[in-house]
């Protein structure tokens, strides 16, 4: 399967031939491929940009992500307790517990800029807290969303040239290029839905 770059880190858990697995991934910069083991079965968890995990700064797992040792069907370890491991009903109380616990925790400042607010501090630090939040520069987190917005809008049929100007690319070779580094694809590709499995709903816009 195709991976594609994404701006939240995440935590997976999956079973094969009867062993638990677990996992926390972390935000990709570019497209890339990502193995799916036969016959496996999972349960995803993407969190929020701005969540980070207190006990692993989220630099750490850019284009990488850390396996979770001593998983069972049962319970996982995480900062230092174990937890129930989720299915696909269980993942929100599953966040709850996190938050709750601290676990899981939110940078008020980014929160404050993700909303649109401008924070009463420089933008030296507006750009460190971010980072330091994030694992990612703002200018990236809007390029990889600006490229999976595209890559949405072309599979439901907008053309190319709709979609250069209402996300406010140059022009369509620039989007061919943000698809290509981001999403490995190109716009034919996307409109007609070959090139091969994909990590990306692309019908999550119809849906939801």
């Amino acid at each position: 399967m195709t991976s594609v770059a994404g701006v939240r880190w995440g935590l997976v858990f999956w079973e094969q031939a009867g062993r638990t697995y677990a996992s926390i991934t972390g935000p990709e910069t570019r497209t890339g491929t990502a193995p799916v083991p036969e016959g496996a079965t999972f349960t995803g968890i993407e969190f929020a940009v701005g969540t980070s995990l207190r006990a692993v700064p989220t630099p750490m797992l850019v284009d990488g992500g850390i396996e979770l040792p001593d998983t069972t069907r049962r319970t996982f370890r995480l900062d230092g307790a174990r937890w129930e491991t989720p299915g696909p009903d269980d993942a929100e109380a599953l966040v709850d517990s996190l938050v709750r616990a601290g676990t899981v925790v939110r940078d008020p400042l980014v929160a404050e800029l993700l909303r649109g607010h401008r924070p009463a501090v420089s933008a030296r630090t507006v750009e460190r807290r971010f980072r330091a939040a994030t694992g990612l520069t703002r200018g990236a987190v809007r390029q990889i969303e600006r490229a999976r917005a595209a890559a949405e809008l072309l599979a439901t049929g907008d053309p190319a040239a709709d979609v250069v100007a209402k996300l406010d690319y140059f022009d369509e070779p620039h989007l061919a290029r943000a698809l290509r580094c981001y999403l490995g694809r190109t716009v034919r590709q996307l409109r007609e839905g070959t090139g091969g499995a994909i990590a990306l709903d692309l019908d999550q816009r119809l849906t939801s």
